[in-house]
Order: C-alpha cells, then sequence, then structure tokens
C-alpha cells in the first residue's frame, strides 16, 4: 500500500499551481496571440483551399509548396535545406519529396559537398506542373486580394516576416 502523504502532497502542490497567479501578456503579447490563432487558421484555410486550386493538375498545396520551395532556391539543395527554407519537418519535406519522385516531378542528383543528401531538382513534368498551379493561382490570389488594400498585405507581410525571424534567431 502507497502511504498517502505524498499522493496528498502532489495534490497540493497541484492545487496551489492551478491557483497561482497566471502572468498575464502584454498589449503586444494579446496582439499577436490573436494574430498567431488567426494564422493557424488561415494555414488550415490555405492548404485546404490551395489543394482545391491545384486538384486538377495532380498537385496537392503540400506538393505545391515544396516544389514552390524548389523554384525559390538559387541552387540546387538538399531535402534538409528546403525543409529548413520552409520552415518545416525535413521528415516530412522528406515523404513529399519521395512522392514527388514517384510521380516524375523531381529527381535527385548527386551532391559534390555531401554523397547521402542528394540535391532535388524538378524534372521538365514537375516544371510543367508548377508553371500550370501558377497560373490557376494568379485569378485565384487576385480573387482574393479584391478589397483589401495592397498597404495593409505589405504590413501584415512585414508583421508576419519580423515574427518568422526572431522565431529563427530563438531556434
Amino acid at each position: 500500500m502507497q502511504p498517502i502523504l505524498p499522493i496528498l502532497t502532489t495534490c497540493c502542490q497541484y492545487e496551489s499551481i492551478r491557483f497561482m497567479k497566471k502572468p498575464a501578456p502584454t498589449p503586444g503579447g494579446k496582439a499577436l496571440t490573436d494574430l498567431i490563432l488567426d494564422l493557424f487558421r488561415l494555414n488550415n484555410h490555405l492548404a485546404a483551399a490551395g489543394d482545391r486550386v491545384v486538384a486538377s493538375i495532380g498537385l496537392t498545396s503540400a506538393r505545391w509548396k515544396v516544389m514552390g520551395t524548389i523554384v525559390a532556391a538559387e541552387q540546387p539543395q538538399p531535402v534538409a535545406w528546403l525543409a529548413r527554407d520552409m520552415g518545416g519537418n525535413r521528415q516530412n519535406v522528406q515523404r513529399i519529396v519521395n512522392d514527388l519522385v514517384t510521380e516524375g516531378m523531381v529527381e535527385l542528383q548527386p551532391n559534390p559537398h555531401h554523397r547521402r543528401a542528394p540535391l532535388v531538382v524538378l524534372t521538365d513534368k514537375g516544371e510543367e506542373a508548377f508553371a500550370d498551379a501558377m497560373r490557376l493561382q494568379a485569378p485565384w490570389v487576385n480573387e482574393l486580394s479584391k478589397g483589401i488594400a495592397v498597404a495593409d498585405i505589405e504590413t501584415a507581410h512585414e508583421v508576419i516576416a519580423k515574427v518568422c525571424e526572431r522565431l529563427e534567431q530563438s531556434d
């Protein structure tokens, strides 16, 4: 039989923690928390909308995002670098790259700097699919941006970029 004192002590400690005064966020912290929660919702909506936009060409928003990161890179990169650029998880990006290789959208090329980390490159089929996705994206994003001031979009972009930069510095 276990002694009851450690259990009571643990319960009392829990109760004291539960009723401790919680640190209150500053007005900036509260505003940023609200923005972060909205960004989580926005991310889910964007992923679903992106899936709908590129479904007709056999892509998903996740594959489209990886392909876009490949296109945006100044030179071919290994999966780990693509994941870093996306702010994502290497294993998730690797899974998507593997799917894209199977689909013939990307190929893995030897990396002269690291034998076990091949470079990921779009194939002609991948370049065509990405171009098709961007043609579909343009009217969609133009419609989505209607009625929102460009200056407001640019301000939101600046705020998000600053938060990303701070998070990357703290990693």
